[in-house]
C-alpha cells in the first residue's frame, strides 16, 4: 500500500535510523531489520533531499515546511508539494521517517 502523505502531518527521522555524512553526502543506514528492504540497505540524500532532511528535525507541518522551501527556492508551492511528497513517501515506506503528531 502506498504511504499517504498529509499536508497537517508532521513527518521526522525514524529513531530505527543512523543519518551520516560521508565525504560531503548523507547516508542512511538501517538499525533494524526490515528497514531498508524495499531496495538497498544504505540510501544516499542528493542536494535537495538533504535539504528537505535537516528541515525535518524542525518538527514543522509539511504545509508549514512547503511554505519555507517555496520562499527559500522561489518556486511554486504546487511544484515543490509534488516532488516533497513524493520524496516523503519513498522515506515513509523505508521506514526512514514516520509521523507524529
Amino acid at each position: 500500500m502506498e504511504p499517504r502523505v498529509l499536508l497537517d502531518a508532521v513527518y521526522v527521522p525514524s529513531e530505527d535510523i543512523v543519518a551520516r555524512e560521508i565525504e560531503g553526502e548523507l547516508v542512511i543506514i538501517p538499525l533494524t531489520a526490515g528497514i531498508g528492504d524495499v531496495e538497498d540497505e544504505l540510501f544516499s540524500l542528493n542536494e535537495t533531499g538533504r535539504v528537505i532532511w535537516d528541515k525535518l528535525d524542525e518538527k514543522k507541518t509539511l504545509k508549514d515546511l512547503l511554505e519555507e522551501l517555496s520562499r527559500e527556492f522561489k518556486a511554486e508551492k504546487k511544484k515543490i508539494e509534488k516532488d516533497v511528497a513524493g520524496f516523503l513517501k519513498e522515506l515513509l515506506k523505508r521506514g526512514i521517517v514516520i509521523e507524529i503528531h
